[in-house]
């Protein structure tokens, strides 16, 4: 669907056309529901936020101006319709320490991703980032799965680019520690039991 598309569409469910509509929420509905499964680490409070994001972006849909992408639009609906949930139901999830990391750490734990098979890499990366904290979680799926630019991403999320870098240079590291807990099991053995 091009961005034309898209306009033709928007200006359709404007005019009272819910078939258009629909073919909106077909397209984005499980780009939404991905954010927000990352987000808030459970899957009926998910289909929740993707609905409750679906009728936002309805009820607002006349205030796209076009600024921006209308799926930049959507995610920004998406990501701030969690930070409601979150904070209503004040959840804290994982917090990885990072303070010891360095960027060796880093590159070993890429060097050691890249003689996964994809699929496979694919699927651990995913499992380790449910782990991690919402924000973390948001910003990795947005990045590496959604593929978007770090200006896409800093108008979603309503931050500088700048910080939106840093943050994703942060969240990679956390990911690094729950990457490098799955990649080398026996650091988690106990030694010198006999």
């Amino acid at each position: 669907m091009t961005i034309n598309d898209e306009n033709i569409l928007i200006e359709a469910v404007n005019n009272g056309n819910t078939k258009a509509y629909a073919q909106l929420v077909d397209r984005y509905k499980d780009l939404v529901y991905t954010l927000a499964l990352r987000m808030l680490k459970h899957k009926e409070e998910a289909e929740e936020v993707a609905q409750d994001t679906f009728i936002k972006v309805f009820k607002s849909l006349d205030n796209f101006k076009g600024d921006s992408k209308f799926s930049t639009w959507i995610y920004k609906v998406a990501y701030n319709t969690c930070l409601d949930t979150i904070k209503k139901n004040k959840k804290h999830h994982n917090n990885v320490a990072i303070d010891e990391y360095t960027f060796n750490k880093l590159d070993t734990i890429d060097n050691a991703l890249d003689n996964i098979i994809k699929e496979e890499k694919s699927v651990l990366i995913k499992n380790c980032i449910n782990k991690l904290p919402e924000d973390s979680s948001a910003l990795l799926t947005l990045f590496y799965f959604e593929e978007l630019s770090l200006d896409e991403i800093s108008k979603i999320i309503n931050i500088e680019a700048n910080t939106v870098k840093v943050k994703l240079f942060r969240a990679r590291k956390k990911l690094a520690v729950i990457l490098e807990q799955y990649l080398q099991p026996q650091n988690n053995m106990s030694y010198g039991k006999g």
